[in-house]
């Protein structure tokens, strides 16, 4: 399906590149983030209802991997899959990976029709899979691409092996203090260098330390228009009617949620749901502490077959 180009009136709700000069810088670090994972062994493009989502495949290192249930994975709001690259080495090992690009946020995925509404979201993720024939899958999300993993979890269940929500969307209203946090870590992408390490240990944001993330994330601000609103949580009916085996983990110093009364609340409204806090982090555990969240997601998808 050819891309949009920037001449073409953009329409209000449809996430769209600034230009083609910004899209490419941005690709362009994209790929530099890409190279510190593993290395995709095929790229496609699947064709929705809602546009082209484009899709990087991995793994497996074992070659019983290939009989596995495989993994998809969903980036947070204003990323893309790159964002996986400390997780796609230690998963891909053992399974076949799926990291997509969403529709709606910058990478390489073009959107055509708006996916913000719940039973929306569900269908262009359950087109996305069915277009990749994948009929049972291990879904993992992060941040906003959680809210979706969630939101697949009530609505679309039926190719789901599993779920795993990292710092998810879904579970309560996004609040003030959350969206000051992302002002203030991008404001600090702009600080002395010699500063960075400071501010990255109190904001607990990665970005700014590694400088493909930062290059990264700067280029995808100046290059790409989201054009949705903050999704609403799930409500507690919502989520009890959830039957799919369930795996929440939490950083301790999470600024989305309020980690221990959601470790308590989920498994008390998910019949079997697991949930777990990892210490000395915030709203990103699977990059601050990639060897124990990839163990523990490998093991909870073990447990599940």
């Amino acid at each position: 399906m050819p891309e949009p180009t920037t001449r073409e009136r953009p329409r209000p709700d449809v996430g769209r590149y600034v230009n083609d000069a910004l899209r490419e810088r941005y690709f362009a670090a994209c790929d530099a983030v890409y190279a510190m994972g593993a290395s995709a062994v095929a790229q496609a493009d699947v064709e929705t209802s809602f546009g082209t989502t484009h899709v990087y495949r991995y793994g497996p290192d074992d070659p019983a991997g290939e009989s596995r249930t495989p993994v998809v994975l969903v980036h947070g709001a204003g990323s893309c899959s790159a964002m996986w690259y400390p997780n796609t080495p230690a998963l891909s090992a053992e399974r076949v990976v799926y990291a997509i690009d969403t529709p709606g946020d910058p990478g390489r995925s073009v959107q055509h029709e708006p996916i913000h509404q719940p039973e929306r979201a569900a269908q262009w993720l359950d087109e996305t899979l069915a277009g990749l024939g994948l009929d049972r899958v291990h879904l993992i999300g992060s941040s906003y691409g959680g809210w979706l993993a969630l939101n697949q979890a009530h609505r679309r269940p039926s190719r789901l092996a599993s779920v795993t929500l990292l710092d998810p969307g879904g579970l309560k209203k996004v609040g003030l203090r959350f969206f000051v946090w992302i002002f203030v870590s991008l404001f600090a992408t702009f600080a002395p260098t010699a500063l960075r390490p400071r501010l990255a240990a109190w904001l607990e944001q990665p970005v700014l330390i590694v400088p493909q993330l930062r290059t990264m994330i700067r280029s995808g601000v100046r290059a790409y228009r989201i054009r949705r609103p903050a999704p609403l949580p799930l409500s507690e009916d919502e989520l009890s009617v959830i039957r799919t085996p369930l795996y929440l983990v939490l950083g301790k110093r999470s600024l989305l949620v309020h980690p221990r009364r959601q470790v308590e609340r989920i498994p008390r409204l998910i019949p079997g749901a697991r949930a777990e806090i990892v210490s000395n982090t915030g709203h990103g555990p699977q990059i601050d502490h990639a060897d124990e969240v990839n163990r523990r997601m490998l093991n909870f998808m073990d447990s599940v077959g």
